[in-house]
């Protein structure tokens, strides 16, 4: 049995209300249960200068958490005068997957600035930052398209992400924190709304795991990407 009472391949509830922000392009506030993320989409006609000239776009990403997001404060990273290096693999993450599902050409050379903050965590929130992510980037480009600022549309396909992992020896879907903080397995599974990874972190902490749970977790994974894509969608309708 599950601490939330859901069944394996049952997901969190989940909910995304677009326009959350006045001013950034595009943006939206995901909650996936407990964990609620503000994702908002900033626009810029520039590049960094690796690929200045070059006719392509760039999309990056932030990542944040406020200090009571969690059950006890944490001090602010700008407090203590540097990132985490926690954040900065999230943000790293969110970045290069959000990408993945850009055409960079038909983007133009501008650049999408992701800002992603926890407001509420219990548990994934780099993968509704990710799905969030996508969201107000779609937001943000649609207006680039209303405005005829962009031809063709550079997003590929939906990019979205689930946890999934071996909870009492048992392959579980999204995992809240009481199940990551004991999972024996932890992964975080990123797909496109076309079924195509681009990218799986696991690790075994707390035993190893065999090809047959791996998968029994892909196949979660699957499961979960598809109704958070369905998702994405009818919010961005």
């Amino acid at each position: 049995m599950r601490p939330s009472n859901r069944e394996l391949n049952e997901m969190r509830a989940v909910s995304i209300e677009t326009g959350f922000t006045k001013h950034a392009e595009g943006s939206c506030l995901i909650k996936m249960g407990e964990t609620h993320v503000l994702c908002t989409a900033s626009l810029e006609p520039r590049v960094p200068s690796f690929i200045k000239g070059s006719g392509l776009g760039w999309v990056t990403a932030e990542y944040g958490m406020l200090p009571r997001a969690t059950n006890t404060r944490m001090r602010r990273e700008a407090a203590a005068g540097k990132q985490g290096g926690r954040t900065v693999e999230i943000q790293r993450l969110i970045g290069r997957a959000l990408r993945a599902g850009v055409d960079r050409v038909a983007l133009g050379e501008r650049q999408i600035t992701i800002d992603c903050d926890v407001l509420q965590a219990d548990g994934g929130t780099r993968c509704a930052a990710i799905t969030g992510g996508w969201v107000a980037l779609r937001l943000a480009v649609n207006k680039l398209m209303k405005a005829g600022d962009v031809k063709i549309d550079p997003l590929i396909d939906p990019v979205s992400a689930i946890s999934c992992g071996i909870y009492a020896g048992q392959a579980v879907l999204d995992l809240d924190y009481p199940e990551d903080s004991e999972a024996g397995v932890d992964g975080n599974f990123i797909m496109t709304g076309s079924g195509k990874l681009i990218e799986v972190q696991m690790s075994a902490e707390g035993s190893m795991f065999s090809r047959d749970q791996m998968n029994q977790l892909m196949d979660l994974a699957e499961k979960g990407t598809s109704e958070l894509t369905a998702l994405q969608v009818a919010a961005c309708a």
